[in-house]
């Protein structure tokens, strides 16, 4: 059971991660393809971290726990920040970029990160999103009861969809030019509506790793029905977690849930009969193709002439192969691209 439920697990996050790199696509994508694969991507990165949740039965354990997280989320961070950094600023040094106020402002806007860093920094807002997220609902679960975490969790849903309310109704403009107008490091503030998917994937594991039939029904129907009253214009509804884009209560729960009950249960029946190791093999680099699947596009393009399939391909294959030289040559690779393992201590 453990197998087949750790298989169907590798092979959603595959999937998972080619719809992080169409999501990145530079040019136009033909609507609403962006509009749908936002709906749902990255709460469900969210949901699954809730999945494997384990809550600290004391103050040591929870301790060693963030030691954990921040070795398998934090050192991989710097150490791709520092070598895509390095990279950009020899590469605009060569081609005669010498203003040294530059340098000073584009490093402050990659330290403060979250959405504030942009370009081939697109993605390192859920990292840091992701480790606070953890951190909050380690203490959440660790000193309030179920009743208290309940509250805790709604106040912070509330205060999330506030803040969007905020952006999206009161700043106006462009959304992710409204959301930078709130100075928060890192994406701190997103961790308010992260840590309710979060709450979601621990609180309701059993539904999603044992979707249901009728669930699943239920879910198609619903997420059809919201596509097709979208591709009609009859649905004007948005999700961007990065830029603070949830604004409607019901639908920034129903519809990622609903999604994520479909795609889950379409990969557990689908690895029951077959092993997707395309889509493992792609989860077991995500990590590596999650930091530079954008440098890649931002370098190779200047070189030649794709598309969607050439850039997802791009972006697919070029962190691979990187991943792979990785893993082989580079010492303590595992540690740099967070899949250090830690020894289990036997309990006394």
């Amino acid at each position: 059971m453990t197998k087949k439920r750790l298989t169907w697990v590798d092979a959603t996050k595959g999937f998972l991660m080619i719809l992080v790199v169409i999501g990145h696509y530079p040019k136009h994508l033909d609507f609403p393809l962006l509009t749908y694969i936002y709906w749902f991507h990255m709460p469900a990165f969210f949901v699954l971290s809730g999945l494997f949740f384990r809550p600290a039965d004391s103050n040591a354990t929870m301790i060693q726990s963030i030691k954990k997280r921040t070795i398998q989320l934090i050192i991989p961070y710097i150490f791709f920040l520092t070598i895509i950094t390095c990279l950009r600023y020899v590469l605009a040094f060569m081609t005669g970029n010498t203003e040294l106020e530059w340098y000073k402002h584009d490093l402050m806007t990659i330290l403060f990160g979250g959405r504030f860093a942009r370009g081939s920094y697109g993605v390192i807002w859920f990292i840091t999103t992701l480790f606070f997220t953890y951190i909050l609902f380690l203490l959440v679960t660790r000193y309030l009861n179920r009743v208290n975490q309940a509250l805790f969790l709604t106040l912070c849903y509330i205060l999330a969809q506030l803040e969007s309310f905020y952006v999206v109704n009161i700043l106006n403009g462009p959304v992710d030019a409204a959301s930078q107008t709130i100075i928060i490091p890192w994406n701190l503030d997103v961790v308010l509506i992260a840590v309710v998917y979060f709450a979601i994937g621990y609180y309701a594991k059993e539904i999603f790793l044992h979707v249901r039939l009728p669930l699943w029904i239920t879910c198609v129907a619903i997420v059809s029905m919201a596509m097709r009253l979208t591709w009609l214009k009859e649905l004007d509804y948005h999700l961007s977690m990065k830029f603070i884009r949830y604004s409607h209560p019901i639908l920034d729960i129903v519809l990622p849930i609903a999604f994520l009950i479909v795609i889950f249960g379409f990969f557990q029946f689908i690895t029951k009969y077959i092993r997707l190791k395309v889509l493992e093999f792609i989860e077991m680099h995500s990590i590596t193709i999650m930091y530079l699947h954008i440098s890649v596009d931002k370098f190779m393009n200047d070189f030649i002439e794709y598309k969607l399939l050439g850039y997802t391909l791009l972006g697919l294959l070029v962190p691979l192969i990187i991943s792979v030289i990785m893993k082989r040559f580079m010492p303590y690779a595992n540690l740099f691209m967070g899949n250090f393992r830690f020894k289990k201590v036997a309990k006394s």
